[in-house]
């Protein structure tokens, strides 16, 4: 008898198990070729039937070839579980099921390469901080609320460095005031920024569809979203074009697609919204990041100026060694650049040393640095390592609110904006949890993820699909397949964003009008309440009960 080998890997180790009804199905192939992991094959079974044809029982045994769909036995090829074969399956015939009996993640290191996957379930299983605050302070009696549909809000978020009233180069004739010198510059934006998701991580369609989005926001609804681009650059007609002044260009530390950026400024008709200078983000905070090669396409290496090969990006600017220094870095490029005319913001992983780098930045003699932006663990990507996502980085809303209250030590809140994200809408309502992060000292949120989940993704928090590193997304999102890309519609991906924007907004509205609030009630956090005491004590607002 042949030895059991217990190594091997079956499909009951794998993290989803096919669900295949035989008799349902006619063999169409429409869940292959649908499959872009390689999860399932076409195959041919051997039944074998006991039958008797005569009056008197004579059984005989018939053999048959049957074809089948079949799960392969591979850790390199498991299931996601992205549901696309039974999407595209015409008689439900087929289907994943979670397999609690996975052992995938002791399986699944392969060459001693550490496992990478897409998404973010770090802290899953624990309630969320924003998720057990709740807005106490409703104004009904001595301070009238406000009618959220009839009422005019002044829902806009400052985007560059803001001047206190005795630091501003004003003189009086004694009949009008008049500038004696230049003003930092200030964009005036809504209080949500669309994260910076780079063409490359996404697909040119699904950059192109949050492009769109944006600009239908501020042309058709005059609400003035901005859009970072992420490292790498952008095509360059949007370069040259209206629409610039939507967009935040990133300066990451791989300076991808900056060559091309500096070639089209002589070009460009008007200046972009801001200049984001990101040192680390959430998801992988003190890493570097990687575009696989198979994720270097034409337009990417056009846009980026590379040939196709994977693409490092350092864990840190190779530059910059101090917060000293990175002031310089957007004062030369403030000056040097846009001359004076662009706010130029900073991005960093939250840490333990947030407070540190944000008193630097506003003891700043220039009054260069124009937004302090803070990423938390709870953000979600698909170049980071699963030990990274995990086990690294710190969350968000404690760091906002130690960032707002060392400002408000020194009398200095508000002159650097602050903006949070990581996470944000993860229960679904982004309104709710900017509107909270606002209160705590926020000028605004950005959102990254939750435009991914608009466009199509089907990956979740417990593990489904979240294979962004692959390339193989099975929604044409974060990949640059041309076969998977065209899966994705633009339009309808544009439009579901669009319209959970609108929705947004009114819902922030409702928000805002309880407490009695016309403007952001940035710092507001005596509208706050919590039934957590180590909450309340961290974040310094009202324990109830």
């Amino acid at each position: 008898m042949e030895a059991v080998r217990v190594q091997d890997v079956s499909v009951n180790d794998l993290p989803w198990k096919i669900q295949y009804i035989n008799e349902r199905c006619t063999m169409c192939g429409s869940c292959v070729a649908a499959c872009t992991f390689n999860a399932i094959e076409a195959a041919i079974e051997r039944r074998s039937v006991t039958v008797s044809t005569g009056h008197q029982p004579e059984p005989c045994q018939r053999h048959m070839a049957v074809p089948v769909i079949r799960q392969r036995a591979v850790s390199t090829n498991a299931c996601v579980g992205c549901g696309m074969c039974e999407k595209v399956c015409p008689n439900s015939a087929i289907k994943p099921v979670r397999n609690v009996d996975s052992r995938i993640n002791c399986l699944n290191r392969s060459g001693g390469s550490p496992v990478k996957r897409g998404g973010r379930n770090a802290l899953l299983g624990e309630e969320r901080t924003l998720d057990k605050i709740v807005v106490g302070r409703i104004s009904q009696m001595t301070d009238p609320s406000l009618d959220s549909e009839r009422h005019t809000f002044d829902i806009l978020a400052p985007f560059g460095r803001v001047l206190p009233p005795n630091e501003l180069p004003l003189a009086s004739n004694g009949q009008e005031l008049t500038l004696t010198d230049k003003t930092p510059p200030v964009n005036w934006i809504y209080p949500v920024i669309f994260s910076d998701m780079s063409i490359g991580a996404l697909s040119t369609r699904a950059w192109e569809a949050v492009a769109l989005a944006t600009a239908y926001l501020n042309e058709k609804h005059n609400i003035p979203v901005r859009m970072c681009s992420g490292e790498g650059g952008m095509p360059i007609k949007l370069l040259k074009s209206e629409q610039l002044k939507y967009m935040i260009l990133q300066i990451a530390s791989g300076h991808f697609g900056w060559n091309r950026i500096i070639q089209a400024m002589p070009h460009m008709k008007v200046d972009p919204a801001g200049i984001l200078i990101k040192i680390g983000q959430g998801a992988k905070p003190g890493d570097g990041g990687l575009l696989p090669a198979a994720k270097v396409s034409k337009p990417v290496q056009a846009i980026r100026g590379v040939p196709k090969a994977d693409l490092l990006s350092p864990p840190n600017h190779q530059g910059l060694y101090s917060i000293e220094e990175s002031v310089q870095k957007m004062f030369m490029s403030m000056n040097a650049a846009f001359k004076f005319r662009v706010p130029v913001a900073i991005k960093c992983a939250a840490s333990a040393t947030s407070v540190s780098v944000y008193n630097n930045l506003i003891r700043d003699p220039y009054k260069i640095c124009g937004g302090f932006f803070i990423d938390g663990i709870q953000g979600g990507t698909g170049a980071a390592n699963e030990v990274s996502l995990d086990h690294t980085g710190h969350p968000v809303v404690s760091k906002i609110r130690e960032c707002y209250l060392a400002a408000v030590n020194q009398g200095r809140q508000g002159q650097i904006p602050l903006w949070g994200g990581g996470g944000l809408g993860l229960s679904g309502n982004a309104a709710a949890d900017a509107f909270k992060m606002i209160c705590l000292g926020a000028n605004g949120v950005f959102l990254g993820k939750l435009l991914i989940q608009l466009c199509g993704c089907v990956g979740n928090e417990h593990g489904r699909c979240n294979s962004c590193n692959t390339g193989n997304c099975p929604a044409g999102i974060c990949t640059q397949n041309p076969r998977l890309v065209k899966r994705l519609d633009i339009d309808k991906a544009a439009q579901n964003i669009v319209e959970y924007m609108l929705a947004l907004n009114s819902e922030l509205k409702k928000l805002m009008a309880p407490v009695g609030n016309s403007s952001l009630p940035v710092g507001r956090s005596d509208a706050l309440v919590t039934t957590d005491k180590a909450i309340a004590d961290k974040l310094a607002i009202q324990y109830v009960c």
